[in-house]
């Protein structure tokens, strides 16, 4: 599991990690067992039957969605006894056997690239700053060709070739584009470059949130901060990236659960109708009374 882990950790795909850290007999999971579960709704790993891995699906997909870990709390009914955890999300499954799981649910998201253009002060104080922040800092272009997956680019070249940089940033479909400049540059780069309205609302000539900024390490945080805020509140992501497709839902007719479809989940077409159930004996049970 760990070499998987470290596989799709270095091809920049995300991934949920769910771990078990505890379970009550009769349940065929046991602390410490692990799975993954990727964007498509597929499972690696073993976390529970079934039942539990329908909701841990559905959990894990929203988790990969918000990007915030949270512990799931898998109950047989909502009488059931486990212990308090605040904080906690709690589903009941009514299909579990007895028993019940906690589970914990950790997103890993690739981490965002910053390509940085120029060699300025204020390029080598961003470059040094951002990997403290979380960021992979791409390693320089070859020939003015931005490095693919860029969640950002700067230019901080300072009398450079700024209206290529950005022309090339724009075109590789980077969704944040800074320019280190004076207002005054930044207008005429702007009218330079004849951007559309689309265009305009990605690039950020005088780029930085204002902090009063001096110095070149003062510059590169500014920058940081409005980077991080685009990411953070605004949902900038990397370019070239689209968001998966959630996963369909449908409600077992037998339990009245919501499963997630899955490649692996139980299913019986009826009379032209296709039904999905949280696991093969809810199928079973499904065909035992619509078949004569």
């Amino acid at each position: 599991m760990s070499d998987r882990v470290d596989e799709l950790t270095r091809s920049g795909v995300p991934f949920v990690q769910a771990t078990v850290v505890r379970a009550q007999e009769p349940s065929s999971a046991h602390a410490g067992d692990r799975a993954i579960i990727l964007a498509d709704g597929s499972i690696e790993g073993f976390v529970g039957g079934h039942c539990a891995a329908g909701s841990v699906r559905t959990a894990a997909l929203d988790a990969l969605g918000s990007g915030e870990s949270v512990l799931l709390r898998v109950l047989p009914d909502a009488a059931d006894g486990f212990p308090e955890s605040p904080g906690a999300s709690i589903v009941v499954n009514p299909c579990l056997s007895g028993g019940a799981l906690e589970i914990y649910l950790e997103p890993l998201l690739p981490a965002p690239v910053l390509h940085v253009v120029g060699s300025s002060p204020t390029a080598v104080a961003l470059a040094g700053l951002a990997p403290a922040l979380g960021f992979v800092v791409a390693p320089g272009a070859v020939d003015g060709a931005v490095p693919p997956g860029a969640t950002a680019v700067v230019v901080s070249s300072h009398g450079g070739d700024e209206a290529a940089a950005v022309r090339a940033a724009l075109d590789a479909g980077v969704g944040f584009v800074g320019v280190v400049c004076s207002h005054t540059r930044g207008e005429a780069l702007l009218a330079d470059l004849r951007l559309s309205a689309d265009e305009v609302a990605r690039v950020h000539v005088h780029v930085g949130v204002d902090i009063g900024a001096r110095t070149a390490p003062e510059v590169a945080l500014s920058i940081m901060a409005a980077i991080v805020r685009s990411i953070r509140v605004d949902g900038l992501t990397a370019s070239g990236s689209q968001e998966a497709p959630a996963p369909a839902q449908a409600v077992d007719p037998v339990c009245g659960m919501t499963v997630t479809i899955g490649p692996d989940t139980a299913t019986a077409t009826v009379e032209g109708v296709q039904h999905w159930f949280c696991n093969p004996g809810c199928r079973d049970r499904f065909l035992e009374t619509a078949t004569p």
